[in-house]
């Protein structure tokens, strides 16, 4: 089992850092590979770019919850939920976790 995940090539666990914009402030976030490009892909899908993506998450966390103390780790946890949802398990107990990808991007 584990041969599976110790045979990743490297370079998906490679980091990459990229310039955002949120709230007028331009920041720079630090991914790896595989994050940036599991964002590039719901970013496309949801019309916008990644940037784009990234600065309308934020300002809806900043919303809802006041505040976001790890940009990174949030990025990555967005990312590991939209993983559970396409593979139709919830990635909380709450009833949020039923709801479709579009309708909590909403």
């Amino acid at each position: 089992m584990c041969h599976v995940y110790a045979s990743t090539d490297p370079s998906r666990y490679e980091s990459t850092t990229r310039s955002v914009r949120l709230q007028g402030c331009v920041t720079s976030v630090r991914l790896e590979n595989e994050f940036w490009e599991i964002l590039d892909g719901l970013a496309a899908e949801q019309g916008m770019s990644a940037g784009r993506f990234i600065s309308k998450l934020y300002g809806e966390v900043i919303e809802d919850k006041g505040e976001v103390p790890n940009l990174a780790s949030m990025l990555r946890v967005a990312c590991a939920v939209h993983l559970h949802l396409r593979a139709g398990s919830s990635p909380e107990s709450d009833t949020a976790g039923s709801q479709s990808l579009d309708q909590r991007l909403a």
